[in-house]
C-alpha cells in the first residue's frame, strides 16, 4: 500500500473527503517524525511502538574497491509490533 492509497482508505473508512484524510495522515506522520527527532518514544497501544536506537561504528568493505572502511555510528529509526498486530497478522 503507497501513502496515496493510504489516504483513499482513510477516507472512504471515514467518510471523510481526501483532502482532510490527507491531512491527518501527513499530521500523524509528522508528529512521529518530530518525536523521533527528539529521541522520544512513540507507543500506540495495540500496533506498535516506534522508537529511536543507536547504531555502533564499525568495519565495513567497500564492494568497488573491497577497502575496508569505517561506517560512523549513527542513530536509526525502530518499530516493535505490539500483540495485536502481531496476532491480526498471524490470525
Amino acid at each position: 500500500m503507497t501513502k496515496t492509497e493510504l489516504i483513499s482508505a482513510v477516507a472512504e473508512k471515514t467518510g471523510s473527503t481526501k483532502k482532510n484524510a490527507e491531512i491527518a495522515v501527513n499530521t500523524i506522520f509528522s508528529t512521529i517524525t518530530e518525536e523521533l527527532a527528539k529521541g522520544e518514544k512513540v507507543s500506540i497501544v495495540g500496533f506498535g511502538t516506534f522508537e529511536v536506537r543507536d547504531r555502533k561504528e564499525k568495519q565495513v568493505i567497500n564492494p568497488q574497491t573491497k577497502e575496508m572502511m569505517t561506517a560512523p555510528a549513527s542513530k536509526a529509526a525502530a518499530f516493535k509490533a505490539g500483540l495485536a498486530l502481531k496476532s491480526a497478522v498471524n490470525k
